[in-house]
């Protein structure tokens, strides 16, 4: 089986260093000189990690039947920071600029550490891939040494210290529901928020910062926090209990009203609650939007009942078919394309607020708090698949971040009148594209038409070809239906970045809801 699983994951590392050359070619500085080193090392490094998950030798229980994805993983944040920085510095506005530097380099330093611990307990220790792991280490550090101030380090020091304790307490608490690549984006991510509230709780300025970002910056803390809290909680006590779960809904209340309502308002300055509504129902265009969305809710909610009103006649073990869970995909573009259009800031913070009511229903279903909990469970077991092989059910989450992504990550001080021109305008985009038109169109005409399969996996030839036609249409459309779109002439380059992105979906073992956005955006950027 060794060759059987390298060769997709030699041509997924292919792909990969495609991006990162593309990226450096447009880019060219020592960061992009940093990043090239990093590939070549986590590619050695991931290697050494597929081993040991095949031994089963690895410290932690990572997600089975897939392979560890490091060097994808540990390439969207640096490559990310990269392609902000130039886009900040052809705009002139060096506060961000620099913040680009700090998330290329904190990166790179966590998918280091990332590295470091695999080749750490690789048995017997792998000669060359230390010796390349402390020359792309020694770049790195020498390169940050040189560019960045004294803050700046710390505070690269901050987030790389976070996601060490983080990644102790969440692998150990959710065995089986990553692999290391994937724990690498969803900490680092993580450990990012929450330093940056913290820096900037610690220094509120009158009037700096959009209250939208605080938003988010809150909102996906405190998630992280209560699930903490009362996964250490119900360590001692039973959660399945009435009293458990009456203290569950008390102590959720505590922490919102009294932790997390103040801290927003400290943030702020307004009452959050006030601010929310009055930003919900500002203009016409926003209850309308609001409207739509509710209805559509409704349908997503009313093809969960059908589907297990259906199941529970036939009766037998019945799963959700690809088709049919990929209603969901449908459901979500209608959802973003319109938000896109019309209002974004609206779609901003209501993705914040349903990352934040997923998650909740998640510690709801997971912890079986009554009167919900076991109903949760019994409706989603219909729509699992073979991603899902841990405790959490975390692929509609991994969908919801995946769109949400590149309308948070835009970087929006950069963009005069909020828009990039170029590639650079279709980043918001980025999910719509890469998770629910391509990915998609992928596995429906894949898994309906396809015949002719990739060396290697289950993905189809015919599946990659439509997804790449179906995002070219979809490119188009959104040229003809948002105004502010201007792409100047640079359509090679938009065939290239969903060519690589789609080849990408159909050779990865990752959660491609997550990772391919990202790279798309990055593309885009670039």
């Amino acid at each position: 089986t060794g060759i059987m699983l390298n060769k997709p994951v030699l041509v997924e590392s292919l792909i990969v260093f495609i991006i990162v050359l593309f990226v450096h070619a447009v880019v060219w500085d020592r960061y992009s000189w940093c990043a090239v080193a990093l590939a070549i090392q986590a590619f050695y490094a991931q290697f050494k990690w597929d081993r040991l998950l095949q031994l089963g030798g690895a410290v932690f229980q990572f997600r089975t039947a897939a392979n560890s994805g490091l060097l994808p993983a540990s390439m969207v944040i640096p490559l990310l920071g990269i392609t902000m920085k130039e886009r900040c510095k052809s705009a002139g506005i060096v506060y961000f600029e620099r913040f680009g530097i700090v998330v290329a380099s904190t990166g790179m330093l966590v998918a280091l550490f990332l590295s470091v611990i695999a080749v750490g307990i690789t048995k017997p220790v792998p000669t060359n891939t230390c010796i390349l792991t402390g020359v792309a280490g020694s770049i790195i550090i020498y390169t940050m040494k040189h560019s960045l101030t004294v803050s700046e380090v710390i505070e690269v020091l901050e987030v790389l210290l976070i996601f060490v304790y983080l990644s102790m307490i969440l692998l150990y608490l959710l065995p089986r529901c990553f692999t290391p690549g994937e724990a690498l984006l969803v900490l680092g991510g993580i450990s990012f928020v929450l330093n940056q509230l913290i820096k900037r709780s610690l220094n509120v300025i009158e009037g700096r910062g959009d209250p939208i970002d605080f938003f988010l910056l809150v909102a996906v803390v405190g998630v992280v926090l209560l699930g903490l809290f009362f996964t250490v909680l119900f360590i001692f006590m039973d959660s399945g209990t009435w009293i458990s779960s009456m203290f569950f809904h008390m102590m959720t209340a505590v922490l919102g009203l009294g932790v997390i309502m103040p801290w927003l308002y400290r943030l702020i300055q307004r009452n959050p609650l006030f601010w929310l509504l009055q930003f919900l129902f500002q203009t016409q265009t926003r209850v309308y939007l609001l409207v739509y969305w509710t209805f559509l809710a409704a349908s997503a909610c009313g093809i969960v009942f059908y589907q297990n009103a259906k199941r529970s006649s036939e009766s037998k073990k019945h799963q959700a078919s690809t088709i049919t869970r990929k209603y969901f995909h449908f459901i979500v573009v209608a959802t973003y394309v319109p938000g896109l259009i019309y209002d974004r800031q609206l779609l901003y913070v209501a993705a914040v607020l349903c990352l934040a009511v997923f998650i909740f229903l998640e510690y709801i279903r997971y912890f079986r708090i009554k009167p919900f909990g076991q109903t949760l469970r019994h409706l989603l077991s219909l729509f699992l698949d073979e991603r899902d092989s841990g405790p959490l059910i975390l692929t509609h989450i991994y969908l919801l971040l995946g769109m949400s992504l590149p309308v948070w990550l835009f970087p929006r001080s950069c963009a005069p009148k909020g828009t990039l021109s170029g590639a650079g305008a279709l980043v918001p985009y980025s999910g719509v594209l890469a998770v629910g038109v391509g990915d998609t169109i992928a596995s429906v005409f894949g898994s309906t038409m396809g015949e002719i399969k990739w060396p290697g996996t289950k993905k189809t030839f015919e599946g990659t070809m439509t997804a790449i036609f179906a995002q070219i249409i979809a490119v188009a459309l959104i040229l003809i239906f948002d105004s502010s779109v201007n792409l100047n002439s640079s359509y090679a380059w938009i065939l290239a970045s969903v060519s690589l992105v789609s080849l990408l979906e159909a050779y990865t073992t990752q959660i491609d809801n997550l990772l391919l956005p990202l790279y798309l955006q990055i593309m885009f950027m670039a």
